[in-house]
């Protein structure tokens, strides 16, 4: 979720802040402006684990933003690239996209973001790379039926627990090292979240979720396979009427199909691209839906 603000022009001389926790109320207004889904725990997470740019108007309000959160030795994630409508095409973006590189490159961090089509032209010649596309689909409110879990695999609802198994499950099939983060969503309001098991207690999945402005995010749904991937998505899906976003690798091609006869809709597109020393293993092999461009 980087890129749709940033100007290739010159930035004007701006007085750049460091954002903090504290700001996560007064930063809302540019997200919900954009049509995101973050609200302010979001924000909050973000500027607690990781580091923040911002820049105020006249009247003391946040007009642009920009965030770097690490997710492990390796790699930083950015994020909330945001510039109010009426200060765009002056350069805000760029200018906080550059400070967050820079810390990025201080630490001895590869880069990862979500790029619109918009944002990928201008990340591109800064050094990032393709990974893969992805689609962020909408579910409108309505009753949705649940998947049935492969033979052997069984479902039930996380608790706080499960917590450790989750990230070690997490750490050796993703590509990220994110235990503050799982962390945080697995203590967001809500009973969306689910575990899938076998008959041994072996962990064979994952499901969380997190309240939004605009609607429930799944995700992230990490499984063993794409039925129990599907299964997991199903059944978080399920236990909410209201509407769901989830952002799913274009690559699962059974997820989007049953997104599709739930009457799901994919209206916008991204690209997740890594600036990289030596690629990235981050190839949706266990991944079937993020847990969001701001989250990865």
């Amino acid at each position: 979720m980087a890129g749709t603000d940033v100007a290739s022009g010159a930035p004007l001389t701006r007085n750049v802040q460091r954002l903090s926790p504290d700001d996560a109320e007064a930063l809302c207004p540019l997200a919900i402006e954009a049509g995101w889904n973050q609200v302010a725990a979001d924000w909050r997470l973000m500027l607690q684990i990781g580091r923040g740019y911002g820049v105020r108007g006249a009247g003391g309000q946040w007009i642009a933003s920009a965030l770097s959160l690490p997710l492990g030795p390796s790699i930083a994630w950015l994020s909330m690239v945001l510039v109010t409508r009426a200060e765009r095409r002056q350069g805000l973006g760029s200018l906080l996209l550059s400070r967050c590189l820079a810390d990025v490159e201080a630490a001895g961090l590869d880069a990862g973001l979500d790029a619109t089509e918009h944002g990928r032209p201008i990340y591109l010649p800064l050094g990032f790379q393709d990974v893969y596309p992805l689609s962020r689909w909408h579910a409108a409110p309505g009753v949705r039926r649940s998947v049935t879990p492969p033979e052997g695999i069984a479902l039930r609802q996380v608790a706080p627990g499960d917590l450790p198994r989750i990230c070690a499950y997490d750490r050796t099939r993703s590509s990220f090292q994110r235990e503050p983060v799982l962390a945080h969503l697995l203590g967001r309001p809500g009973d969306n979240g689910r575990i899938a098991e076998r008959a041994d207690g072996a962990l064979a999945g994952y499901a969380l979720a997190r309240d939004g402005y605009r609607a429930l995010h799944v995700g992230p749904v990490v499984a063993e396979d794409e039925a129990t991937g599907l299964a997991l998505l199903g059944a978080a899906l399920a236990a909410t009427r209201g509407p769901v976003i989830a952002d799913i690798p274009d690559r699962h091609d059974i997820l989007r199909r049953w997104l599709t006869e739930q009457g799901a809709t994919a209206p916008r597109s991204f690209m997740r691209m890594v600036r990289a020393k030596a690629g990235h293993a981050d190839d949706t092999a266990h991944v079937f839906a993020l847990a969001g461009p701001e989250l990865a």
